[in-house]
């Protein structure tokens, strides 16, 4: 159906058909008509008919292209028979989410049929799917390894079930669920309607619609790889530090919306971790998460309040969402398969899609599979640097400036201003000046004015005066700055600018700042870099709880823990905003430092 509904598809002709095609009742088009939808999609309008007299269908059609409709729209008009009260049709799907949403959907289509469907799945409790299977309700939606468990303890009675559908099959036996599958059938009767419906159709799809269905009829629209084969693809060179290699591409890339694949549940985590912490709208989908967890990163996913979504192949498997503008590949696939699975994603109904991919060492042989298998041959770029990205970020302020300032009209005593302005010694300086006040960044430093990759700074010099007071000793300030280089030249490594030491004032956050001890209170705060912590999250929260930046002497984030200096009238102030906050998931302990001897030397 043409919509931005999972009910989706690509964009029809230039005559599209209506409904009105299909001998649909008038409570299935009255639902439809609700939903706002004008054309069935290719795949709808070719299986309803063969679908409703009851035929064995095996249906090759890329994701996203409606075939929950597909399937639906015969089994909710013609294939159920709404008087009887028992399980009638059995839907298999490879995930959880994929069967919540398959459920969702013939709830939507059916809403004015005295039809009931219910969703059954591991990692939900047993008891409010027993009572919905012993209520009646006539289409079961699961997962084969949760209808097993049913079939096997008698909760699901197979007797009535007259119609099966196996969705996503390709995927569901790459997931190893060919043995669950085939017991299922087993308890079925023989007597029944079987539909297959697959985006690729490789041996083992094959080989169960030979033995299980009943002289299938093949319709064949378009497989995954016809979608990746109309978006645009492009590698970069992976060196082995995949989260900052990321970051970087989507600096350059900017995708609106993305998933992020990645082979393992950890790798998952880590990325994820790290977008966060750079302040990007993410989180990861795996196996590891909760139920309750899963439905919330999908909501919020399908909500658009999520940027980036991180997935393993499995979890995501099945899940349709609509407005995804990029997928990302942090871990190569395994296999060309799973390539063209996870880029079939975007780049749906019309919509532009990019696929964009990490390539380490060992991933040249797959890289060159897909290649020779489906003729997908992506653009090989460079990793952007960052005077790549400054550029970028400068380009991207003057059209953000262009686009402000289209329209506007100034005078010719304006115009002869800006031209003198233009001709100062000063120009430069003046018209930085400007423009901070006009976006409101004046009081930020001028490295910050257009943010770009933060790179380590180098330490300031070693300062060669030594002053002395009237009578020939030594300065306080001197006596600080001798003691400092001391200190320094005793430790058993040099000192280094920390690459994720932020200043928050003219200062080097990695030095030690110029005000004597006494002007300034040291905090210990419990989370570090290993905890995916940047300087810019305790700035961030002194500067909510009132402070300025000027209040902040210095920051510092170690491996384990940070360090926080503030002006000591601040201290108590500085200690309520950090003691007990939650940053990246985690809640933080701060306390005030104790000496250098204790607790700062390393």
């Amino acid at each position: 159906m043409n919509s931005s509904s999972p009910l989706d598809s690509s964009d029809a002709s230039a005559a599209p058909p209506t409904f009105s095609v299909l001998p649909l009742s008038s409570e299935v088009r009255r639902a439809i008509d609700q939903l706002g939808f004008k054309s069935p999609t290719p795949v709808q309008t070719a299986v309803f008919e063969p679908a409703a007299e009851g035929r064995d269908l095996v249906v090759q059609a890329r994701t996203g292209t409606g075939k929950t409709a597909a399937f639906g729209l015969p089994l909710l008009d013609r294939l159920i028979k709404r008087g009887e009260k028992k399980a009638q049709a059995l839907i298999l799907s490879p995930t959880r989410e994929l069967a919540l949403q398959i459920t969702r959907e013939l709830g939507r289509i059916g809403q004015f049929l005295p039809i009931d469907q219910v969703a059954i799945y591991g990692g939900a409790a047993m008891e409010p799917q027993v009572r919905a299977l012993a209520e009646g309700a006539q289409i079961i939606v699961g997962t084969p390894g949760r209808v097993l468990d049913h079939l096997e303890r008698g909760t699901l009675n197979p007797e009535s079930l007259r119609i099966v559908i196996l969705d996503e099959s390709d995927e569901m036996l790459s997931m190893g669920f060919l043995p669950q599958i085939n017991a299922i059938l087993d308890h079925l009767p023989t007597q029944r309607q079987t539909l297959l419906f697959s985006a690729t159709v490789p041996p083992d799809v094959r080989r169960i619609a030979e033995s299980r269905l009943k002289n299938p009829e093949f319709i064949t629209l378009s497989g995954d790889h016809i979608g990746a084969l109309s978006i645009e693809h492009y590698t970069y060179p992976s060196r082995g530090n995949k989260a900052d290699e990321l970051i970087q591409i989507i600096q350059a890339e900017n995708p609106e919306s993305a998933i992020v694949f990645c082979n393992t549940r950890d790798q998952t985590k880590r990325i994820a971790t790290a977008l966060k912490a750079q302040g990007f709208a993410a989180d990861w989908l795996n196996a590891d998460l909760s139920q309750s967890d899963r439905e919330r990163v999908m909501s919020e996913t399908r909500s658009g309040k999520l940027r980036f979504l991180v997935a393993t192949d499995v979890a995501a498997r099945g899940i349709d969402i609509s407005h995804l503008t990029h997928v990302i590949n942090a871990d190569f696939p395994e296999s060309a398969e799973n390539y063209v699975h996870r880029t079939g994603r975007t780049g749906r109904a019309g919509r532009t899609g990019r696929a964009l991919s990490l390539i380490a060492p060992q991933d040249i042989g797959n890289l060159y599979i897909l290649r020779l298998t489906y003729k997908i041959f992506p653009v090989e770029r460079a990793l952007p640097t960052p005077e790549d990205l400054k550029a970028r970020a400068e380009v991207a302020r003057l059209e953000k400036l262009e686009a402000r300032l289209a329209g506007a009209r100034f005078s010719d005593g304006e115009r002869s201003f800006a031209r003198r302005l233009l001709a100062s010694e000063q120009a430069e300086e003046l018209v930085m000046s400007l423009l901070r006040s006009y976006e409101g960044i004046a009081d930020k430093a001028p490295e910050r004015a257009i943010e770009e990759p933060r790179a380590p700074r180098a330490p300031r010099a070693p300062r060669e005066f030594v002053g002395t007071d009237s009578a020939g000793g030594e300065t306080k300030a001197a006596r600080l700055s001798r003691r400092r280089d001391e200190r320094k030249r005793k430790s058993e490594r040099p000192r280094t600018v920390e690459a994720d030491a932020e200043p928050v004032a003219p200062r080097e956050a990695s030095e030690e700042p110029d005000e004597p001890a006494e002007e300034r209170v040291k905090l210990f705060v419990s989370s570090g870099k290993r905890d995916g912590v940047r300087a810019d999250e305790w700035i961030h929260l002194l500067k909510a709880a009132g402070l300025s930046e000027s209040d902040i002497v210095s920051v510092k984030v170690k491996e384990k823990h940070s360090f926080v200096s503030v002006r000591p009238d601040l201290a108590a102030q500085a200690l309520d905003a950090l003691n007990g906050a939650e940053v990246l998931g985690r809640k933080v302990r701060a306390e005030t430092a104790r000496p250098r001897s204790d607790a700062d030397a390393n």
